[in-house]
Formats: structure tokens, C-alpha cells, sequence
């Protein structure tokens, strides 16, 4: 089968909960700062994080001479799931951003997955894990399980939500998925 070339305009979107690190990976792999729509958190600073996204994040990378990636990255918080549907019309995939230090990853990635699933099934999938240096207890083990259990090939990562080579990495698994 040949694989087709990708428009030259490509929308990716960025998915995951509260402070798990969508705004810095977008922000690691822009080629301008991003426009971004964080707001102070109404209840106050959890841990370090100060402020949120409440409408989407928004940048872009250029791949090639021809093809510009669109970077989109979705609002964590549940009141803002209206959203979601929005941003993610015309995705061509989806990098779910988690937080390996939240010790209820396994919870997160299910809950995701799901959400993602019932706006869009067909939607490739990368997941990368940020933080996990924040959780000795951390285990790829246990999210290969689950991914297994809900029936989903996903490739998975760990990665620095801020570092552009570890965030570009989860970017092209996702770009090969589509060959």
C-alpha cells in the first residue's frame, strides 16, 4: 500500500490532565512561542502550577518545505470537555500527555483513552508519560497493561514535556503510525 503524502497544513493535538505538561511540549517543539489561553487557577496554585489552559494552546512547527504541523493542546480540566470535540474535528492524532508523578496514572490513561475514543475512535494514538523521576514507584509496566486491556496498540513513552528532542520523538511515532 502507498502511503499518501501528508497536506501541507497538519493539525496534532496535545490531550491529558491538569499539569501533566501539554503547554510545555508544545512550547519545546514550536518554532514560535505558542498562543496560549492559561488563566490563574480559580482554586489556587496546585503544587507549582499557578495557571491552566481554558480554551486550547495553540502553535505551529515546520516539518519540511512544504508542511506546516498545527499544534493544539486541549484543556485538562473536566469543565472545559466541550472543548475537546472542537479542537479535535480534523486532528490527524493525538500525543496524550500524562503525569507519571500524579499516582494515579493508570486512572488518567483509562479515563483519557475513553474520552478520546468516544469523540474519535479512529484517531492514532502516542502516549508519553512526564515526571516519572517524581514518582519512584512509577511503572511502564502497569500503563502496557492497561493499554492491553483496552484493546489499544499505542506506542508509549516517557519523556521532558520540555526538552524538543524527547517531545519531537513522540511527535514522529505518531507521523509513522500514519504510513
Amino acid at each position: 500500500m502507498n502511503s499518501l503524502p501528508l497536506p501541507t497544513t497538519t493539525k496534532l493535538v496535545f490531550a491529558g490532565p491538569l499539569g501533566a505538561g501539554k503547554t510545555s511540549a508544545i512550547a519545546a517543539i514550536a518554532d514560535t512561542p505558542p498562543v496560549s489561553t492559561e488563566m490563574p487557577l480559580a482554586s489556587g496554585a496546585i503544587g507549582a502550577k499557578v495557571s491552566t489552559t481554558v480554551a486550547f494552546d495553540f502553535a505551529s512547527v515546520r516539518l519540511d518545505g512544504d508542511t506546516t504541523l498545527m499544534l493544539y493542546g486541549l484543556p485538562g480540566q473536566e469543565h472545559f470537555a466541550f472543548m475537546r470535540p472542537v479542537v479535535l474535528d480534523g486532528a490527524l492524532g493525538v500525543v496524550l500527555v500524562l503525569n507519571g508523578a500524579d499516582g494515579d496514572t493508570s486512572a488518567q490513561c483509562r479515563y483519557w483513552i475513553r474520552a478520546l475514543a468516544e469523540i474519535d475512535a479512529t484517531l492514532p494514538l502516542v502516549i508519553g508519560v512526564t515526571q516519572t523521576d517524581r514518582n519512584p514507584d512509577f511503572d511502564l509496566t502497569a500503563l502496557r497493561c492497561l493499554l492491553r486491556d483496552e484493546g489499544l496498540a499505542a506506542p508509549l513513552f516517557t519523556f521532558d514535556a520540555r526538552d524538543r528532542e524527547q517531545t519531537a520523538q513522540l511527535v514522529r511515532a505518531l507521523l509513522l503510525m500514519l504510513d
